[in-house]
Protein backbone atom coordinates (compact mmCIF):
# COMPACT_ATOMS: atom_id res chain seq x y z
CA UNK A 1 0.00 0.00 0.00
CA UNK A 2 1.30 3.45 -0.92
CA UNK A 3 0.55 6.39 1.36
CA UNK A 4 0.87 10.05 0.46
CA UNK A 5 2.26 12.06 3.41
CA UNK A 6 1.51 15.79 3.18
CA UNK A 7 3.61 17.41 5.90
CA UNK A 8 5.67 20.62 5.78
CA UNK A 9 7.91 19.78 8.76
CA UNK A 10 10.74 17.80 7.19
CA UNK A 11 11.79 16.01 10.38
CA UNK A 12 8.24 14.90 11.14
CA UNK A 13 7.81 13.71 7.57
CA UNK A 14 11.06 11.73 7.64
CA UNK A 15 10.31 10.01 10.94
CA UNK A 16 6.75 9.17 9.96
CA UNK A 17 7.81 7.88 6.56
CA UNK A 18 10.48 5.68 8.12
CA UNK A 19 8.01 4.18 10.60
CA UNK A 20 5.40 3.49 7.92
CA UNK A 21 7.98 1.87 5.65
CA UNK A 22 9.03 -0.31 8.57
CA UNK A 23 5.37 -1.27 8.97
CA UNK A 24 5.28 -2.42 5.34
CA UNK A 25 3.93 0.66 3.54
CA UNK A 26 5.36 2.60 0.64
CA UNK A 27 5.38 6.36 1.13
CA UNK A 28 5.46 9.51 -0.97
CA UNK A 29 6.26 12.72 0.92
CA UNK A 30 5.39 16.28 -0.12
CA UNK A 31 5.49 19.54 1.82
CA UNK A 32 2.85 21.63 0.02
CA UNK A 33 -0.78 21.32 -0.97
CA UNK A 34 -0.15 21.91 -4.67
CA UNK A 35 2.46 19.16 -4.68
CA UNK A 36 -0.02 16.82 -2.97
CA UNK A 37 -2.59 17.36 -5.69
CA UNK A 38 0.02 16.64 -8.34
CA UNK A 39 1.32 13.54 -6.55
CA UNK A 40 -2.11 11.98 -6.02
CA UNK A 41 -2.47 9.17 -8.54
CA UNK A 42 -4.34 5.90 -8.78
CA UNK A 43 -1.52 4.12 -6.93
CA UNK A 44 -2.06 6.19 -3.77
CA UNK A 45 -4.33 4.27 -1.38
CA UNK A 46 -4.41 6.68 1.57
CA UNK A 47 -3.49 10.30 2.34
CA UNK A 48 -2.11 11.57 5.64
CA UNK A 49 -2.79 15.29 5.47
CA UNK A 50 -1.43 18.02 7.75
CA UNK A 51 -3.57 21.16 7.87
CA UNK A 52 -0.79 23.69 8.45
CA UNK A 53 0.69 23.83 4.95
CA UNK A 54 2.73 26.79 3.64
CA UNK A 55 0.93 27.34 0.34
CA UNK A 56 -2.75 26.63 1.13
CA UNK A 57 -5.01 25.55 3.96
CA UNK A 58 -5.08 21.80 4.43
CA UNK A 59 -8.88 21.80 4.45
CA UNK A 60 -8.87 23.30 0.96
CA UNK A 61 -6.52 20.54 -0.15
CA UNK A 62 -8.89 17.99 1.39
CA UNK A 63 -11.89 19.45 -0.45
CA UNK A 64 -10.02 19.50 -3.76
CA UNK A 65 -8.91 15.90 -3.38
CA UNK A 66 -12.43 14.84 -2.49
CA UNK A 67 -13.67 16.61 -5.62
CA UNK A 68 -12.02 14.04 -7.87
CA UNK A 69 -11.00 11.10 -5.69
CA UNK A 70 -12.49 8.83 -3.05
CA UNK A 71 -9.07 7.99 -1.59
CA UNK A 72 -9.16 7.71 2.24
CA UNK A 73 -7.90 10.89 3.91
CA UNK A 74 -6.68 11.07 7.49
CA UNK A 75 -6.19 14.62 8.73
CA UNK A 76 -3.27 15.00 11.14
CA UNK A 77 -2.90 18.32 12.87
CA UNK A 78 -2.00 20.14 16.06
CA UNK A 79 -5.40 21.85 15.98
CA UNK A 80 -7.23 20.09 18.78
CA UNK A 81 -10.51 22.01 18.91
CA UNK A 82 -13.66 20.02 18.20
CA UNK A 83 -14.69 22.65 15.64
CA UNK A 84 -11.56 21.93 13.63
CA UNK A 85 -12.33 18.23 13.65
CA UNK A 86 -15.86 18.87 12.43
CA UNK A 87 -14.54 21.16 9.69
CA UNK A 88 -12.15 18.44 8.59
CA UNK A 89 -14.92 15.85 8.38
CA UNK A 90 -17.12 18.28 6.47
CA UNK A 91 -14.25 18.83 4.04
CA UNK A 92 -14.27 15.13 3.23
CA UNK A 93 -11.77 13.61 5.65
CA UNK A 94 -12.36 10.01 6.72
CA UNK A 95 -10.60 10.31 10.05
CA UNK A 96 -8.77 12.81 12.24
CA UNK A 97 -5.74 12.49 14.54
CA UNK A 98 -4.33 15.22 16.78
CA UNK A 99 -0.59 15.78 17.16
CA UNK A 100 1.28 14.44 18.96
CA UNK A 101 -0.19 11.03 18.18
CA UNK A 102 1.01 7.48 18.70
CA UNK A 103 2.20 6.14 15.33
CA UNK A 104 0.80 2.72 16.21
CA UNK A 105 -2.65 4.28 16.54
CA UNK A 106 -2.11 6.02 13.22
CA UNK A 107 -1.35 2.70 11.52
CA UNK A 108 -4.51 1.22 13.04
CA UNK A 109 -6.54 4.13 11.70
CA UNK A 110 -4.99 3.78 8.23
CA UNK A 111 -5.89 0.10 8.21
CA UNK A 112 -9.44 0.88 9.37
CA UNK A 113 -10.23 3.53 6.74
CA UNK A 114 -8.70 1.54 3.88
CA UNK A 115 -10.54 -1.59 4.97
CA UNK A 116 -13.86 0.28 4.89
CA UNK A 117 -13.27 1.82 1.47
CA UNK A 118 -12.26 -1.50 -0.06
CA UNK A 119 -15.86 -2.61 0.53
CA UNK A 120 -17.04 0.09 -1.88
CA UNK A 121 -16.68 0.32 -5.68
CA UNK A 122 -13.94 2.71 -6.79
CA UNK A 123 -16.20 4.39 -9.33
CA UNK A 124 -19.27 4.58 -7.10
CA UNK A 125 -19.30 8.40 -7.01
CA UNK A 126 -19.99 8.41 -10.76
CA UNK A 127 -23.45 6.87 -10.31
CA UNK A 128 -26.03 9.48 -11.35
CA UNK A 129 -29.20 7.44 -10.99
CA UNK A 130 -30.40 4.01 -9.86
CA UNK A 131 -33.67 2.21 -10.61
CA UNK A 132 -34.67 -0.38 -8.01
CA UNK A 133 -38.04 -2.11 -7.73
CA UNK A 134 -39.93 0.76 -9.37
CA UNK A 135 -38.03 3.40 -7.39
CA UNK A 136 -35.79 5.73 -9.38
CA UNK A 137 -33.19 7.66 -7.37
CA UNK A 138 -31.75 10.58 -9.32
CA UNK A 139 -28.67 11.47 -7.29
CA UNK A 140 -27.61 14.42 -9.42
CA UNK A 141 -30.99 16.15 -9.37
CA UNK A 142 -31.99 15.05 -5.86
CA UNK A 143 -35.19 13.46 -7.07
CA UNK A 144 -36.94 10.22 -6.09
CA UNK A 145 -39.71 8.70 -8.22
CA UNK A 146 -41.90 5.77 -7.20
CA UNK A 147 -43.64 4.21 -10.21
CA UNK A 148 -43.05 7.51 -12.02
CA UNK A 149 -44.48 9.76 -9.29
CA UNK A 150 -42.25 12.10 -7.29
CA UNK A 151 -41.98 11.45 -3.55
CA UNK A 152 -40.91 14.23 -1.21
CA UNK A 153 -38.12 13.36 1.18
CA UNK A 154 -36.46 15.60 3.73
CA UNK A 155 -32.90 16.71 2.87
CA UNK A 156 -31.39 14.23 5.34
CA UNK A 157 -33.61 11.38 4.08
CA UNK A 158 -32.51 12.06 0.52
CA UNK A 159 -28.86 12.30 1.53
CA UNK A 160 -29.10 8.86 3.13
CA UNK A 161 -30.72 7.14 0.17
CA UNK A 162 -28.30 8.94 -2.17
CA UNK A 163 -25.34 7.43 -0.31
CA UNK A 164 -26.84 3.96 -0.75
CA UNK A 165 -27.59 4.68 -4.42
CA UNK A 166 -23.95 5.58 -5.03
CA UNK A 167 -22.99 2.09 -3.85
CA UNK A 168 -25.80 -0.07 -5.32
CA UNK A 169 -25.91 -3.61 -3.98
CA UNK A 170 -23.06 -2.96 -1.54
CA UNK A 171 -23.38 -2.91 2.23
CA UNK A 172 -22.52 0.61 3.38
CA UNK A 173 -21.33 0.78 7.02
CA UNK A 174 -23.39 2.94 9.37
CA UNK A 175 -20.35 5.01 10.24
CA UNK A 176 -19.74 5.76 6.56
CA UNK A 177 -23.35 6.94 6.10
CA UNK A 178 -23.18 9.11 9.21
CA UNK A 179 -19.89 10.61 8.07
CA UNK A 180 -21.24 11.47 4.61
CA UNK A 181 -24.65 12.71 5.74
CA UNK A 182 -23.92 14.41 9.08
CA UNK A 183 -20.25 15.20 8.54
CA UNK A 184 -19.12 13.49 11.74
CA UNK A 185 -18.22 10.05 13.03
CA UNK A 186 -20.11 10.48 16.32
CA UNK A 187 -21.95 7.23 17.04
CA UNK A 188 -24.76 9.17 18.71
CA UNK A 189 -26.31 9.67 15.27
CA UNK A 190 -26.95 5.94 14.84
CA UNK A 191 -30.42 6.17 16.38
CA UNK A 192 -31.24 9.14 14.18
CA UNK A 193 -30.08 7.15 11.15
CA UNK A 194 -32.42 4.29 12.07
CA UNK A 195 -35.37 6.70 12.38
CA UNK A 196 -34.61 8.30 9.01
CA UNK A 197 -34.31 4.91 7.28
CA UNK A 198 -37.67 3.84 8.71
CA UNK A 199 -39.22 7.06 7.43
CA UNK A 200 -37.76 6.53 3.94
CA UNK A 201 -39.18 3.01 3.78
CA UNK A 202 -42.60 4.30 4.84
CA UNK A 203 -42.68 7.20 2.37
CA UNK A 204 -41.55 5.05 -0.56
CA UNK A 205 -43.88 2.19 0.43
CA UNK A 206 -41.01 -0.23 -0.15
CA UNK A 207 -40.15 -1.86 3.16
CA UNK A 208 -37.58 -4.16 1.55
CA UNK A 209 -35.84 -1.48 -0.56
CA UNK A 210 -33.26 -0.77 2.14
CA UNK A 211 -31.97 -3.93 3.77
CA UNK A 212 -30.51 -3.81 7.27
CA UNK A 213 -27.31 -5.81 7.66
CA UNK A 214 -27.07 -6.34 11.40
CA UNK A 215 -23.91 -5.07 12.99
CA UNK A 216 -22.69 -3.47 9.76
CA UNK A 217 -25.02 -1.06 7.98
CA UNK A 218 -27.52 -0.83 5.13
CA UNK A 219 -27.75 -2.00 1.53
CA UNK A 220 -29.95 -0.89 -1.36
CA UNK A 221 -31.54 -4.17 -2.52
CA UNK A 222 -32.36 -5.25 -6.04
CA UNK A 223 -29.59 -3.11 -7.59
Amino acid sequence: MKILIVEDEERVSEVLSAFLRQAGYETVCVAEGAAALEALGSDIEAVLLDLGLPDMDGLDVCRRIRGFSGVPIIVATARSHVEERIRGLHAGADDFVVKPYDVRELVARIEAVTRRTRLLPADSDEVSGVDVDGVYIDVMNRLVLVDGAAVELTPKEFDIIAVLARYPGVVVPRDRIIREVWGTDWSGFRRSLEVHVASIRRKLDRASLIATVRGVGYRLTGA
